[in-house]
């Protein structure tokens, strides 16, 4: 195993946010590839849990920890450093790994915006108490974010999608797993 790197356990709440794409400079930098447009997540966390990719990583099995010790914009990319990766050969080691960052190692999100990972499998009800769905997924399409809502139609999965906007959406209730919205079943 990489000098740097040790054995643990992938946490019950980790996320998958990006992966390291491959070595840059010299001193042990390396390129990360966010899945997020802003990887809040990544500068936020001291440390990375890393599974290697089906192809790819070879120079570890099964979950590691890597201590950060910088991340930085760096033109349209993200590059990071961490502690005992000191050179070009030690980065390249790393190329293809896959990031987790613990949940509860988030940045606490402004009122009125959530993490997607937070939304997805919310139930969707709207005004009049039908049940629209289950988050499956969001979307940006650009100028707004859309949900897109899994539901059954004589017991075949359909969806149905609607802007994650204040004119569609009431009420997000994190803690009772369900977003309130202006929307009618029939739409």
């Amino acid at each position: 195993m990489l000098a740097g790197l040790e054995a643990a356990e992938l946490p019950a709440d980790a996320i998958e946010v990006g992966r390291i794409a491959d070595a840059w400079g010299i001193k042990g930098w390396f390129k990360v590839l966010p899945y997020s447009a802003d990887p809040e997540a990544l500068f936020s966390s001291k440390r990375w849990f890393l599974l290697p990719t089906e192809k790819g990583v070879k120079t570890f099995t099964g979950t590691v920890q890597l201590a950060v010790k910088e991340v930085k914009e760096h033109s349209d990319t993200v590059v990071a450093s961490a502690i005992d990766v000191d050179d070009r050969n030690a980065a390249e080691a790393l190329r293809g790994a896959r990031i987790f960052i613990s949940r509860a190692s988030f940045p606490t999100a402004a009122k009125d915006e959530y993490y997607w990972v937070d939304l997805i499998g919310l139930n969707v009800v709207n005004r009049q108490d039908e049940e629209l769905g289950i988050v499956r997924e969001l979307l940006s399409t650009g100028p707004q974010t859309v949900l897109v809502i899994e539901y059954q139609l004589d017991g075949k999965p359909q969806e149905r999608m609607i802007p994650f906007v204040s004119a569609y959406v009431d009420d997000v209730d994190l803690a009772a797993k369900r977003i309130r919205v202006d929307w009618l079943a029939d739409y």
